[in-house]
């Protein structure tokens, strides 16, 4: 009988828990978000990554020192996922799960491609779990971005994937490999 009642009780604190822990990442300061390119083919992209608000600060330079790993987001390091093998800059990207980095620079950005999953996201000690490091473009963006935000564009075979808080937009193209 108490065996059944400790069952009952672990069962109904699981079912009460988990949902709260899921609750409270929807109101953390830096909220969920997530971005998806799906290919004609019908294989996606998909980002999931938190996202911090800039509040007046100054954020590339600053906040996110040049020159060094960022987590691309907040809290939990960004997740990304494709079902199918890319390429980008040059680089074969092949299907699976990993956890994306950048190095930010006033005039360029590094994409950091990790194969190393489910970590908080800071300090960066991953260099020997590195699938890729490739070359993004920077430019600035046509508005203030308060929310850093993670988007794709779908454009003939290939998805742009665009990185844009305050005032810059940094982007890279993955193609479908063939």
């Amino acid at each position: 009988m108490k065996t059944n009642f400790a069952v009952l009780v672990s069962f109904l604190l699981c079912m009460t828990i988990l949902p709260a822990a899921q609750q409270t990442k929807s109101k953390r300061p830096s909220p969920p978000a997530n971005a998806e390119c799906r290919f004609a083919s019908g294989k996606t992209i998909k980002v999931d990554y938190s996202s911090p608000r800039a509040k007046g600060r100054k954020i590339f330079g600053d906040l996110v020192p040049y020159g060094k790993v960022w987590r691309t987001g907040a809290n939990e390091a960004t997740s990304f996922v494709t079902d199918t093998d890319l390429t980008a800059g040059g680089k074969d990207i092949p299907a699976g799960s990993y956890t994306i980095f950048t190095i930010p620079d006033a005039d360029k950005w590094t994409l950091i491609i990790n194969k190393k999953t489910g970590e908080w996201g800071i300090p960066y000690k991953y260099e020997s779990e590195e699938l890729a490091r490739v070359d993004m473009s920077v430019s600035k963006t046509p508005a203030p971005v308060e929310n850093f935000t993670i988007a794709f564009d779908h454009q003939g075979g290939s998805c742009t994937m665009r990185v844009e808080w305050e005032n810059t937009r940094a982007q890279v193209d993955f193609a479908e490999k063939k």
